[in-house]
Order: C-alpha cells, then structure tokens, then sequence
C-alpha cells in the first residue's frame, strides 16, 4: 500500500458567508489528485489548512504519515502565481533566500530550471507574466526536491498555448512516482488530461471522490426527442432539454444497452460536473 502524503479528517473552518464542512480525504505518494471545484468552493482554504497557514476551527491534517509538521511542510512545494512575496528581489535571489532553508536544495538544477522556463536569473519577480511567477514557483519546488506538489489553481488565466506547455511539464513531473501533486482547479478540461483521481468540492463540502477512469468509465451522455426523455427517468442523473431535444448525464453501467432512438456518447469530466452539480439540471425528468 502506498505511503499516505496527505490524511485531512474533518477539516472545519467558518468564516462569514462560508463553511468548510467537515472535509476528509486521503493522498497516496505517487498520485496525482485533481481538486475541482467551482470558485468559492472552498478549494484554496482546503489548501491553506493543508499548509498550516490558517488554523482550523475543528479537524486534523497529517502529512506524511505524521511526521512533525515543521519537517513534513520541508517536503511539500507550493506552486500558484502569487506564491511568491519576494516583491522586487530578482529571481536568482529568490533562490539564495530559500537555499539555506532547505538542505536538499540543489542550486545547479534551479538554474537549469530557469534556462529550460526561459525566465532571466537577473529579472525582478514583480515583473514576472502570471504563467512565469508560475513557472518560478514550481522551479524553486524542484530546486530543494519537494515530494509533494500543492499546485493551487496554476493555470488559471492563462492562454491556451501557455496552459497546455505548463500541463506538459507536470505531465513529465508526474512520470517520477516517488512525487505526489494536489492539482486545484476550476478547469476540468485539465484535470482529465492530468489526474489519476478526482475531488470535488461544492459549498465546502466534498461531493465526490473517485478514480477519475472509474468516474468517466461509469458515466455517459444520452440524446434524444424532447417528448421520449420521460422513459430514461431510472437512468438519467441531470439533463438539458431544449427545442430540438435533450441531452443527459446518465450513470448507465458500460454495457448496458439503452432502448433504440437514442443516441449514446462518452461523457466529458465537465459533462459530469456540470449536470450533476447545476440545480436546473439534476431534477429528474417526469414520466
């Protein structure tokens, strides 16, 4: 059984207007967990109980199996845009700063990893692109060799063309399975291209957790005539009708066949969410 990186049991915050509700979940070293989630969920205060930055109001984290927390956050690496409050430092220096904190830092592979980002030693942070200071975030991770990456909502607002070269280097990161990555995001588009497995919250609440093939595996789309969606009433969890028919999530076993005149496709990680999260698509159809 592989080692557990993250145990979060119970994790209750309360602020006004929002509530963690009793968040709990486990990690194993080598997985990659994409947490999604629509904004405001509650993902990034998951996030900041995870790493000890706001205290909890009831509920425990354990990381690496319960090691000390002082030694255990050595071990995780936090990647987001404004994870960086170096203000006008350079770069280079930004390594300097954190390379004492860290005895496993490896300053030859930071500046490689500045080379292969195509990010200047001697610019200043402050003058970074939002995909840069992310691209800097996860090379000062690597640098000091953090088994557990905390990627909190890396490629938000990013064009397309930057987003996808920065999934493909978490793509390669993820080959090594001695590293483990918590990949938050609102984009489900990335977290089907990336994760093994996924967590979703909703109104600070975890609503699922499931191995993402698993989830798509027992998931698909059906269409059809308006006037016929009545007769799929046992099969359909959410579903969209309009003037020229309906289109619905259905949890229909893979080998399950459904009565003829419909038509049958894979379902998307977005297709899941969004139908059985929206209120005006999960009331069940009327016979």
């Amino acid at each position: 059984m592989a080692e557990t990186v993250i145990a979060a049991r119970n994790l209750r915050v309360a602020y006004p207007g929002f509530e963690l509700k009793g968040v709990t979940f486990t990690m194993g070293r080598g997985e990659v967990l994409g947490f999604i989630g629509p904004n405001g969920a509650g993902k990034t205060t998951v996030i900041r109980c995870l790493m000890g930055i706001i205290p909890t109001d009831a509920g425990q984290v354990s990381l690496f199996g319960g090691e000390r927390p002082e030694l255990a956050r050595r071990r995780v690496g936090f990647v987001s845009d404004d994870a960086l409050p170096y203000g006008v430092l350079t770069t280079a220096e930004a390594g300097r700063l954190l390379a004492p904190l860290y005895p496993a830092w490896d300053e030859s592979r930071f500046a490689g990893l500045l080379a292969d980002f195509d990010i200047a030693p001697g610019k200043p942070i402050d003058t970074l692109s939002k995909g840069q200071k992310v691209k800097l975030s996860l090379a000062l991770a690597l640098a000091r060799d953090a088994e557990l990456l905390v990627m909190d909502e890396p490629t938000s607002g990013l064009d397309p063309v930057f987003r996808s070269e920065l999934l493909d280097l978490q793509y390669g990161l993820i080959q090594d399975e001695r590293r483990s990555v918590l990949f938050s995001t609102h984009i489900t588009a990335d977290i089907e291209r990336i994760a093994d497995r996924v967590l979703f919250i909703r109104g600070g609440a975890i609503v699922l957790d499931e191995p993402k093939d698993d989830l798509l595996a027992r998931h698909c789309m059906l269409k059809g005539p308006a006037d016929r969606l009545g007769e799929l009433a046992d099969l359909v969890v959410g579903s969209r009708t309009t003037g020229s028919g309906f289109t619905a999530l259905s949890g229909i076993e893979p080998g399950r066949s459904v009565p003829e005149g419909f038509v049958r496709e894979p379902a998307s990680l977005e297709d899941i969410i969004v139908y059985s999260s929206r209120e005006d698509y999960r009331a069940k159809p009327v016979a």
